[in-house]
């Protein structure tokens, strides 16, 4: 199973509030190389760290293509870019984050630049990340500890704030 993870704070010029942005990112990704098969409902998260930004709006969807995950992360770069994603400061706000979360299960750390770092580095402590994966995936386990996502969830620190959307 290959998962994504999406999301956005900032509205979009063109395409509105960050529920809108990402769910046009999503009908960008889809295409004859790559199809969306399930997506999570969208939750409302606050920033990580916690900072003086707004909430960002997360989902998770899982995705199948033929593409390997360098071209994959290259693709979902470039939605990114087209969606006026630019990369400033870390933990920035941003209109657009796509993140490839796992790709069938690979462990896989590359050089930097080599290709992306599989699964991803961060998710483990992500309640904007593991709650809505577990939608999607509910049977998934990390690829390197082998760890549910619910053990995973029931891990989080209790500062992770993540809320499904109506």
């Amino acid at each position: 199973m290959i998962l994504l993870a999406l999301g956005a704070n900032l509205p979009h010029p063109t395409f509105g509030p960050p529920r809108a942005t990402c769910v046009a990112a999503l009908a960008a990704l889809h295409g004859p190389e790559l199809r969306i098969t399930r997506r999570s409902r969208w939750y409302e998260s606050a920033p990580v760290p916690p900072g003086p930004q707004p909430w960002f709006v997360n989902g998770v969807a899982a995705l199948d293509t033929a593409l390997e995950p360098a071209a994959l992360l290259d693709r979902l770069h470039a939605v990114e870019a087209a969606f006026g994603r630019a990369r400033t400061a870390p933990d920035a706000p941003r209109v657009l984050d796509l993140d490839l979360l796992d790709y069938h299960g690979r462990v896989e750390t590359p050089a930097a630049g080599a290709g992306p770092v599989l699964p991803h580095p961060r998710l483990a402590g992500r309640a904007f990340v593991l709650l809505p994966l577990a939608e999607v995936a509910p049977d998934w386990r990390h690829p390197k500890t082998g760890r549910t996502v619910a053990e995973l969830i029931a891990d989080l620190p209790a500062d992770q704030t993540a809320r499904p959307l109506p």
